[in-house]
C-alpha cells in the first residue's frame, strides 16, 4: 500500500470506537460499529484506488462480528496493521483475524472487566452512596473511565504496532489464557470479599430475657461468621441461573418485601 497509516488515523479510530455500541443489532451485532472505527484507516489505505476496491474494503467489514467494547480497539489496531501490510487477493486472512479475536478478547474482558473491575468500582461508589455521599456515582464513572480509557487508547496502537507479531507467536493464546485465568480468580476473591462487606443480615432472634439470653445470631457468628449473607448470595446466585438472568427486578422487589416483613417481626434486625 502506498499510503501509510498515520497516528492521527489511530487516534480516528480510538474516538469513534467509544461509539460502537451505538449501531448494534441483532442481525450482525457490531459490525456497523467497527467498520465506522475502521473507516479512517480504510480511507487512508484506499485513497488512491478504484471505487469497486473501496467498495469492497467497506463490505468485507460488514460481516457479522460481536467482542468486548473495551477491548474492540486492540482488535481495531491489528486488523488496521493485517490491512495495511497484505495484497487484495489475501484480505480474506484479514477478517479471519479480525472474527478469531472476537470470542477470546470477549471472554477476557468479562473477566476482567465486567466481572472484576466494574464490581469494584460499583461496589466502592455503592458504599459511599449508602452513607448518603454524592460523590458515589462519580467516583465509580471514574473509576472505570480510568481503567477504559488507556486501555482503549492504547489498545489501538499497540495493536497496530505489537499486536500482530503477539498473535502470530506461538505463546500468544497462552498469554491470553493465562490473563483471563488470573482475572477470573481474582474476581473471585473480589467478590467473597465484598459479600463478607457489603451484605448485612443479621437475626433477632433469642432464647431467654435479660443478660442470660442466648442470641442466635452470637452464636452463628461464633461458629461461621457472615454464614447468613453467604446464604443469601448462594440463593441469589442460583436463581439468576436458574432463570438464566432473568427476573432481577421481581427478585430485587421480593427480597425487599421479605426483609421488610421479617425486620417487622423482629426476625431480622
Amino acid at each position: 500500500m502506498e499510503n501509510k497509516i498515520t497516528k492521527k488515523d489511530l487516534n480516528k479510530v480510538f474516538w469513534r470506537s467509544q461509539l460502537i455500541q451505538f449501531s448494534h443489532n441483532y442481525e450482525r451485532m457490531q459490525s456497523l460499529g467497527t467498520l465506522f472505527g475502521m473507516s479512517p484507516i480504510l480511507k487512508r489505505l484506499y485513497k488512491n484506488r478504484s471505487k469497486e476496491e473501496r467498495i469492497a474494503a467497506y463490505a468485507r467489514h460488514l460481516e457479522f462480528f460481536n467482542s468486548h467494547p473495551v477491548l474492540i480497539p486492540f482488535i481495531l489496531g491489528v486488523t488496521a496493521a493485517l490491512e495495511e501490510s497484505t495484497e487484495e487477493d489475501e484480505k480474506e486472512t484479514v477478517i479471519a483475524v479480525k472474527t478469531s479475536l472476537m470470542g477470546p478478547l470477549a471472554g477476557l474482558g468479562d473477566s476482567l472487566l465486567n466481572f472484576t473491575w466494574f464490581p469494584i468500582a460499583g461496589s466502592i461508589g455503592a458504599s459511599f452512596a449508602v452513607e448518603k455521599n454524592f460523590l458515589g456515582p462519580i467516583l465509580m464513572f471514574l473509576m472505570i473511565n480510568i481503567l477504559y480509557f488507556p486501555l482503549k487508547y492504547y489498545g489501538v496502537h499497540l495493536g497496530y504496532s505489537k499486536g500482530r507479531d503477539l498473535l502470530m507467536s506461538s505463546n500468544g493464546k497462552k498469554i491470553l489464557d493465562r490473563i483471563s485465568t488470573s482475572a477470573n480468580v481474582l474476581g473471585v476473591m473480589v467478590t467473597g470479599a465484598l459479600i463478607a462487606s457489603t451484605v448485612q443480615m443479621n437475626l433477632g432472634l433469642q432464647y431467654g430475657k435479660g443478660d442470660s439470653a442466648i442470641k442466635v445470631q452470637e452464636m452463628l457468628d461464633k461458629v461461621i461468621p457472615n454464614l447468613l449473607p453467604m446464604l443469601m448470595t448462594l440463593l441469589c446466585l442460583y436463581l439468576f441461573k436458574k432463570w438464566n438472568g432473568k427476573h432481577v427486578v421481581a427478585l430485587i422487589f421480593i427480597i425487599i418485601f421479605a426483609a421488610i416483613v421479617l425486620s417487622a417481626f423482629g426476625i431480622l434486625v
